[in-house]
This record gives C-alpha cells, structure tokens and sequence, in this order.
C-alpha cells in the first residue's frame, strides 16, 4: 500500500466523520445528554487525524497521478489549495473538541456553549471538507465532470410512436 492508496482511504474519514458527528452532537445538545457530548468529539478527533494522515499523503498522491493522461495539473493545484483550508479548520476542530471534553469531564458551567462553538467549527469544516472531496474527485473521476446533456433521453417505446 503506497501514499496514494492510504490518501485515497482516509480521505473518506473527515468528510464523514465531521458531518456524523455533528448529527451526534446535535442529538446530545438537544438531548442534554454529555456522554453523548463525549462521543461526538471523540469523532471530530478521530476525523482530525484522517485529516492529518490525507494532508499529509497528499503529496505522494499527487506525484502517482500527476503525469497520467487525462489529468490536468490546475485541477489538482485546486484541490490541493482548498485542501489546505478544510486541513486547518479539521485541526480547529480537533483541538475544539479536545478542549470540549476537558470542560465536559470537568464539568463546567461552560460546558453547552463549548458544544455549540464546536458544532459551528464541525459545519464550518464539513463543508470545505466536502467541497476538498469534490475537487479531488475531479482528478480521476469523470463522471464528476461529465456535463450532463440539456436533451432528454428517449425511450424506445418513444421512438416506435
């Protein structure tokens, strides 16, 4: 297994991982239920370090698929730019997450605005995240960038009227 196969792994893991958590958070706020509190940030840590580890393979993936045909160099400059925005704010939101669980295990009266802070961060993140998927996604994949044709498809049964 080489850096662009773990990149092309891990990578799945903040996407999901910051939106999941936020539902879990979401249900613990609303459920005022801190354990359920705890769970949530302990996604957002495990999805900050995917992020870490996919930021840091981004390198070598970019070295294994940069001279294929058919892969143009300021799609993955893109992708790698953006990249470094969803890195930070995952970082942001690993360490909110960190310091949400001393303040939950401490039992704070802060302990509701933290979380609400860290599901600000966790919604901030998800979205470049997912928008730094999107755009990796062009790289290899075509069917992201296929421009989907302005003519409906007919039937056969439409072409024997």
């Amino acid at each position: 297994m080489n850096q662009t196969h773990i990149h092309l792994l891990i990578t799945h893991l903040p996407i999901i991982g910051s939106i999941l958590g936020a539902l879990v958070l979401i249900h613990a706020i609303g459920d005022k239920s801190n354990q359920t509190k705890i769970a949530a940030y302990y996604v957002f840590i495990l999805s900050a370090i995917g992020a870490v580890i996919a930021y840091l393979t981004g390198e070598g993936a970019e070295e294994s698929v940069e001279h294929l045909q058919g892969v143009m160099e300021t799609t993955i400059k893109t992708h790698e730019e953006f990249a470094l925005f969803a890195f930070i704010s995952l970082i942001v939101l690993g360490v909110a997450s960190i310091l949400a669980l001393v303040v939950t295990f401490r039992k704070s009266i802060l302990i509701r605005t933290v979380a609400f802070v860290v599901l600000f961060i966790s919604l901030i993140s998800f979205g470049l995240v997912a928008r730094t998927g999107y755009l990796g996604g062009q790289i290899r994949h075509t069917e992201v960038n296929a421009v989907q044709s302005t003519h409906p498809i007919q039937n056969e049964e439409d072409d024997n009227d």
